[in-house]
């Protein structure tokens, strides 16, 4: 009988097995997955039995696509909270994740997109295989990355991950090591294997040692031999600035990237060049968290969240109607308004100490 739990727990050896169980939804997060996971790497953290934990998911086609974004766009349109509490509990979930205290094994194996980062990129120990693409592709949806995704993509090498960001692309197992995204590519024949291996109570070495045996050079990426025109594009303070570079250069890919560019909505554009830069000079992960959070409130708040997936996902008729529909018309206080302090009534992520000089009464976290 097929197990339809949506998260699957099985211990081997000393190794906590996590199971994302919705193949046919690519895996995608909902809030109770969320919360099944946190649990679970609670219990563990304190279980003197379990020594370390793998991350997997069910099916061949990916981890996880991320978060169910049919039901956070059917809360927009009703003028719900329901998505704000699932993204406090999935960031805060992200940040346990980031800190866990024992070696946590990330099999980023097929798609692995949003909230798939988020519960995969942050681990200690993050495999990739022949047939990953990682992507943070929110901007086609009216949206920002999130998940400490921000962070991530301020920190790959030069401007790969502002280009990343803005276009929203998914990148194959080398550009996703070479990005920071991945540590190890292991063949997805092999998988099965490594897992057995990993839950081998007579296995030798650390689980990190353990995967290094099983890992291999990935098949060549292409990012390496973009990066002279990827960085010298998107070094510009604006977006306008960006895709300017970008039309202006005698790479028909740099041109190919600012026609994409021009798809997607214009204010995700703005606030996400805004997030990435601000997470850059962000000295936690739990500190870009806690604004991912106020622009992800204020995003689900603006009408091209709802749009976006509209046009993308539900009628798929790729023609969103954004408002602005334009980057000239996006006013800059707009932008400047989805990282301010959340206002009266509403709630603050909270998981990152207050900035020195922050008013009283702004940013703190009410009780749960």
């Amino acid at each position: 009988m097929n197990d339809d739990r949506p998260v699957l727990l099985e211990t081997r050896g000393t190794c906590l097995h996590l199971t994302l169980n919705r193949p046919r939804a690519l895996n995608a997060l909902s809030h109770t997955m969320v919360r099944m996971l946190d649990d679970a790497l609670a219990h563990a953290e304190q279980d003197e039995t379990i020594a370390s934990v793998l991350l997997s998911g069910a099916g061949d086609r990916g981890l996880c696509a991320g978060g169910d974004i049919r039901a956070l766009h059917d809360d927009a349109r009703a003028s719900g909270h329901g998505s704000l509490e699932f993204w406090r509990d999935e960031y805060r979930l992200n940040a346990r994740i980031a800190r866990f205290p024992k070696p946590y094994v990330a099999l980023m194996d097929g798609i692995v997109m949003g909230g798939g980062v988020g519960v995969s990129a942050h681990a200690g120990i993050r495999v990739v295989t022949e047939r990953s693409r990682v992507a943070m592709p929110e901007t086609a949806i009216g949206f920002v990355p999130d998940v400490g995704g921000t962070r991530l993509l301020a920190a790959a090498p030069g401007e790969l991950g502002t280009h990343l960001a803005l276009t929203g692309r998914s990148v194959g197992a080398a550009d996703a090591i070479s990005c920071g995204l991945a540590d190890q590519h292991v063949p997805a024949r092999l998988l099965p294997d490594l897992i057995e291996a990993l839950g081998d109570p007579a296995a030798t070495g650390t689980p990190a040692d353990i995967v290094q045996r099983f890992a291999t050079e990935p098949p060549a990426g292409e990012l390496a031999a973009q990066r002279d025109w990827i960085d010298a594009c998107y070094t510009a303070d604006t977006v306008e600035e960006i895709v300017g570079h970008l039309r202006g250069s005698a790479v028909p890919e740099a041109r190919t990237a600012a026609d994409e560019l021009l798809t997607k909505s214009p204010i995700a554009l703005k606030v996400t060049l805004a997030a990435v830069r601000r997470a850059a000079r962000l000295d936690s992960l739990e500190a870009v968290l806690d604004q991912e959070f106020r622009v992800s409130s204020r995003a689900f708040e603006h009408p091209d969240f709802v749009e976006g997936v509209r046009a993308r996902i539900i009628d798929k008729d790729n023609a969103p109607q954004w408002k602005p529909g334009s980057l000239a018309e996006v006013d800059d206080q707009e932008v400047a308004r989805f990282f301010a302090p959340l206002g009266p009534g509403e709630q603050e992520l909270g998981l990152a100490p207050l900035p020195t000089g922050t008013p009283a009464g702004e940013g703190k976290a009410g009780q749960d």
